[in-house]
């Protein structure tokens, strides 16, 4: 049995590796500051490519097979669009041009004009259930769940050039290391942690999360920390976040957060990680520079808080209550619950665009 610490404790393993431990992943932008990886992400911050799209928040609804589109300066839901069938998340593109609808039981990914709001022919994809793309952007990259599949697929076309099969089921959540030269992805199914090379498109190992409480570990978001030293991995079934040195592979600790620990969500100043916990409908806030729970933030009456977005000008935090039919809002200023907004059926990987930064590597909105 694996020993837990706690977050006093946790202060003190914090790693200062440096963040570029190898030469970057060839392509891949050069990062503005070495030691804050989102440095690009910073309050309206808004590149030319996404600087005149009208801001929208984009609620893909499971089981309706619907998206929700909210204007979210007056809080209304404005169009509702019938898509394929199991919409999960809305991702976006690497380039920032486009917007992605993952329908992973309708297997076809769809996409959306972020411009226009305009939907797109969809493409023919097998399991889509999540998308992420790699640093340089030569690559998609499908996470297909119930395929037990990696899918490395060009970028545009979404042609497969690559299936990598993996030792775990529920394979689903991801982030790159700082270099990209790697990235860590969650097996919710298995417990398990996979450590794939990104230019070799290769599994390089696996590890099993330890056991809390006689719980199996159930992993879920994926989230590298500012400076690129460690890695958070949030855990519904262990009720918090583990812990892990990018430099230490399989290394853990564990830090209690709140029932469900789902979403993870880096603030636009890159002090705090947002953390949803979607069985008591509370948001954590953990501070980054020694690892302890700052704040708690609760949904009045409860919720289901899931995946989502922070704001462009860096003051709300959206995301979707999976199993209550809204999407929630709290200000990241005041630090507490706002509104919620009644949306469809089983509401998912909501994305709030545009965002600021350069290039986006997926899932809801996870850019550098």
């Amino acid at each position: 049995m694996k020993k837990f610490v706690g977050p006093l404790a946790l202060a003190l393993i914090s790693i200062t590796a440096p963040a570029f431990a190898n030469s970057p992943l060839a392509g891949m932008p050069a990062v503005t500051d070495p030691k804050d990886i989102y440095a690009a992400d910073r309050a309206n911050n808004l590149s030319d490519v996404v600087k005149d799209m009208p801001e929208r928040v984009y609620v893909p609804n499971h089981t309706s097979n619907t998206i929700s589109i909210i204007d979210p300066k007056t809080f209304k839901v404005i169009k509702t669009v019938k898509v394929a069938a199991g919409p999960q998340h809305v991702v976006p593109s690497w380039d920032l041009k486009t917007l992605w609808i993952n329908n992973n039981a309708g297997n076809v990914l769809t996409p959306i004009d972020p411009m226009t709001g305009a939907v797109g022919k969809p493409i023919a994809v097998h399991d889509p259930y999540n998308l992420y793309f790699t640093p340089n952007g030569k690559y998609a990259v499908v996470m297909a769940e119930a395929d037990r599949q990696i899918v490395f697929r060009d970028p545009h076309t979404m042609a497969i050039k690559k299936v990598l099969n993996v030792p775990c089921a529920g394979v689903n959540h991801a982030d790159w290391t700082a270099d990209g030269n790697f990235f860590a992805v969650s097996c919710e199914f298995s417990g398990k942690i996979l450590w794939i090379n990104t230019a070799k498109m290769t599994l390089v190992k696996s590890a099993v999360l330890p056991h809390t409480y006689n719980k199996t570990p159930m992993p879920q978001d994926v989230k590298i920390s500012p400076d690129g030293s460690t890695f958070y991995i949030a855990d519904m079934m262990s009720d918090g976040v583990w812990i892990m040195p990018a430099n230490n592979f399989g290394k853990f600790t564990f830090l209690k957060t709140g029932r469900a620990a789902h979403g993870l969500y880096v603030t636009r100043d890159s002090k705090t990680l947002l953390i949803a916990n979607r069985g008591e409908g509370s948001v954590s806030v953990l501070r980054f520079s020694d690892n302890k729970l700052i704040a708690k933030w609760k949904i009045p009456g409860g919720g289901s808080p899931d995946m989502g977005g922070i704001s462009a000008d860096g003051t709300q935090f959206w995301v979707s209550g999976r199993y209550n039919n809204f999407v929630y809002v709290f200000d990241i200023v005041a630090g507490k619950f706002l509104t919620k907004i009644k949306v469809g059926k089983e509401p998912h990987g909501l994305a709030i665009y545009p965002q600021p930064g350069r290039y986006s590597l997926g899932h809801t909105g996870v850019f550098r």
